[in-house]
């Protein structure tokens, strides 16, 4: 008869090394399909290495998390979306000043890891990377007990990407007459859950598995749908037309996010009315009666990115990204002003 293995003084305490470095193993296949040409070496070392880009590139890098996402995730018990989340949101932070992804580095804290939950996690990684022609170059796994509330975890990282001096955008060519041209959002996509399950859960009284108020849609498939990434659009609208300014709209939602491109000499002014705001928005607006503007700041309302292209162009830009099933609407037009939003209902 086999003898049982004695539990570490660690393991005993809450870290089990030999767990960690087994689910470590176990993903490493998974992890090297995401290499690219510019990868060299394998995961492992105590080092990502990557070729660089060439000196006519600017690197551009971004860190970001999934937040209180994951609380729903471990709600559901569905762990391989957030990892798309994560890459997706980075991808589009860079994507902004027109960079595309080259490698990532990926942080999973917890107070006690559990292999499956762990490569659930890397697979959405992994297949985010593939997806956006990104490497996953490495990253930190913790275990720190006392820290995390058990059974819960933290997903953090960084991602770095390149941009040849001429795609680099600022936004500082952002014109009056400019047309803003929104992209729909999935849904929350990664920020707003601290107040979204507030309502949802607490106010509302609704489960993980109840169908959502006005969708035909779990409230886990709701919540949990995976934050869009706008890299191939993009790119694809970029070959077409100079693109003169982006935003990414995360927390802080539109009235925060688009003043972070605009020059100080105009103002976006954008149309609500443009475009059909999501059950979800609706829903956590009327059952928390939180004020409508104060929504408008917290969550991104249906539109996860907007674009600012010449009035010449937009023609052009709304066919193109049609053509890709981008869901492009104009939703609104820069005017002179001093850096500011304004919001209007028609």
């Amino acid at each position: 008869m086999a003898q049982k293995k004695k539990k570490s003084a660690y393991a005993a305490a809450g870290v089990d090394i030999d767990e960690m470095m087994g689910s470590l193993t176990a993903v490493k296949r998974m992890v090297k399909t995401t290499n690219t040409p510019s990868v060299l070496g394998n995961i492992g070392s105590f080092g990502g290495l990557f070729s660089s880009p060439g000196k006519d590139h600017i690197l551009v890098a971004s860190a970001d998390g999934v937040g209180t996402k994951l609380k729903v995730a471990s709600m559901a018990n569905r762990h391989h979306t957030v990892g798309q989340d994560l890459i997706n949101h980075c991808t589009n932070d860079i994507l902004v000043q027109g960079a595309t992804p080259l490698f990532f580095l990926d942080y999973v804290g917890t107070a006690q890891l559990k292999g499956p939950v762990f490569r659930d996690v890397v697979s959405g990684l992994c297949k985010a990377c593939r997806e956006n022609d990104c490497a996953l170059l490495g990253g930190e796994t913790a275990e720190m007990p006392g820290l995390y509330p058990r059974g819960e975890y933290d997903l953090v990282g960084t991602i770095v990407g390149s941009v040849s001096r001429k795609h680099l955008v600022t936004g500082e060519s952002i014109r009056k007459g400019d047309v803003l041209i929104g992209l729909p959002s999935t849904g929350l996509h990664t920020n707003g859950y601290s107040l979204a399950r507030k309502i949802i859960f607490q106010k509302a009284r609704l489960k993980i598995t109840d169908t959502f108020p006005g969708t035909k849609r779990s409230v886990a498939d709701v919540l949990l749908a995976i934050h869009r990434s706008y890299l191939k659009p993009v790119l694809a609208l970029r070959e077409k037309i100079a693109i003169h300014g982006m935003a990414h709209i995360t927390g802080g939602g539109i009235p925060d996010n688009v003043p972070r491109i605009l020059p100080s000499n105009v103002d976006a002014i954008v149309n609500r009315a443009a475009w059909k705001v999501p059950p979800v928005f609706k829903f956590i607006e009327d059952k928390g009666k939180v004020d409508h503007d104060e929504m408008y700041r917290v969550f991104n309302m249906g539109i996860g990115f907007i674009i600012a292209v010449r009035r010449k162009d937009a023609g052009t830009a709304i066919d193109t990204l049609k053509a890709l099933r981008a869901g492009p609407k104009v939703i609104g037009e820069v005017k002179q002003g001093t850096g500011n939003v304004t919001l209007t209902d028609g």
